[in-house]
């Protein structure tokens, strides 16, 4: 199985409206709410993809238990969420029907105590133990510390488990030191922490800083990935027009569940971004449209880069 871990899970309620302007009162024209945080949306991609997956983490107070409930409709999800006394942030995405375009709120998420971090790594370690790969993703909530992806890239590599990282700002800097097998930044998030702002040199850099493997979201241009065995850019054939929210995370899905079935890079980079863009035409992030999955994968441009 693979495993995800949600430090921060959120219960995303995404809101559509006809065209969002500032200032003024708008009628919902349609809501839906889904188990959120990054390492969640990757679970459900997974699943929806085939593969077994458990998803570790946070959820407490009420939020956290209707994150819960929505996480047992999901097939081919394992819930191994660790209880907390606070509660669960919520989400807030608002669809622009007109353009298309999303605003989103996030909020903190809960404090989590220093007997409940104990707890989770607990957990954590006892779940690496069946795990192909772990992805760990997302913001940090209160009380965790800011290194704390390093201990967990650290526990992963000491389990023999290829770890994925996506997060950003101190909580990057610290986990790629720990070494892991992929990093999955942006381009902001990467020129963050390298200081470049020319992708492929900032992420050689990155390299050298620990990850194994940098695989960086370029936007409509696909993805750039550094790699010991080559550098290579994969773009989809089209721009497609839609929510963007949690394309990202399908792309992690994508890369993890090539990288466990022993895909070349470049098969992984097409599978990822197909997801990814087949993503911006589902309703909510951790969903993709399975017809245009299926017509990009054969499509994707894959192209060395020196």
């Amino acid at each position: 199985m693979i495993l995800t871990v949600t430090l921060n899970t959120a219960l995303d309620v995404t809101h559509r409206v006809p065209r969002l302007t500032p200032h003024t009162t708008h009628r919902v024209t349609a809501v839906t709410e889904r188990p959120g945080g990054k390492g969640l949306n990757v679970a459900r991609v997974l699943a929806a993809l085939g593969r077994p997956v458990t998803a570790t983490g946070f959820a407490g107070g009420r939020t956290g238990a209707v994150v819960r409930e929505l996480l047992a409709d999901c097939p081919g999800v394992t819930d191994a969420l660790v209880s907390c006394a606070g509660t669960t942030r919520r989400t807030l995405a608002v669809v622009d029907e007109s353009s298309g375009d999303t605003t989103q709120f996030n909020e903190p998420g809960p404090l989590i105590g220093s007997g409940e971090w104990a707890e989770f790594l607990e957990r954590y370690e006892d779940l690496l133990a069946g795990a192909e790969a772990v992805a760990l993703c997302g913001s940090l909530p209160p009380g965790v510390p800011v290194g704390a992806y390093a201990v967990l890239v650290r526990a992963a590599r000491a389990a023999g488990v290829p770890a994925l990282l996506d997060t950003s700002g101190e909580a990057l800097r610290r986990g790629i030191a720990a070494r892991p097998e992929m990093v999955k930044p942006n381009a902001a998030e990467l020129a963050e922490l390298t200081g470049s702002r020319e992708p492929v040199q900032a992420s050689r850099d990155a390299r050298r800083r620990g990850a194994h493997a940098v695989v960086t979201s370029l936007g409509p241009e696909g993805l750039l990935a550094a790699t010991a065995e080559g550098t290579w850019q994969a773009a989809p054939p089209r721009t497609l027009a839609g929510n963007p929210t949690g394309a990202g995370d399908s792309a992690v899905a994508g890369l993890l569940a090539g990288l466990v079935e022993g895909v070349d890079w470049p098969g992984r980079l097409a599978r990822a971004v197909a997801l990814s863009a087949a993503t911006v035409l589902a309703p909510a992030a951790g969903e993709f449209d399975p017809r245009t999955y299926e017509e990009l994968c054969g499509t994707v441009s894959v192209t060395g880069r020196t």
